[in-house]
């Protein structure tokens, strides 16, 4: 039960996070292109980099911050909504522009996170 908790305090503070940093960038960026959301996930992907190497070893810290935050902060179904969003209006270049930079972007910010460990 208390690993449930954890990730459930975990997601939920994530999910905030993900909503209000999300929503702030992509106010910020004025733009039909979904920053907010590749932001937040280039992001998740690198705290959950740095955590793989410093806190895998706690249980409670993997629970809360990797599964629990990191789960809840990172989007993948807003990602693939945004990517859709931008297809079905016509928007060939930026969705796939928004599907290589999440790709690419999310594993080089964990590839960086691990690496700075």
């Amino acid at each position: 039960m208390k690993q449930l908790f954890l990730i459930f305090v975990g997601g939920g503070l994530g999910s905030v996070a993900r909503f209000l940093l999300g929503k702030w960038v992509q106010n910020a960026a004025m733009g039909v292109f979904p920053i907010g959301t590749l932001t937040v996930n280039v992001l998740a992907s690198f705290i959950l980099g740095v955590l793989v190497g410093r806190f895998f070893e706690n249980e409670t810290l993997k629970l809360f911050l990797a599964v629990g935050f990191c789960g809840g902060f990172s989007t993948f179904s807003s990602f693939s909504n945004d990517t859709l969003q931008l297809l079905q209006n016509n928007c060939m270049a930026e969705a796939f522009w928004n599907i290589g930079l999440n790709v690419v972007l999310c594993l080089l910010a964990v590839y960086v996170g691990i690496k700075l460990n």
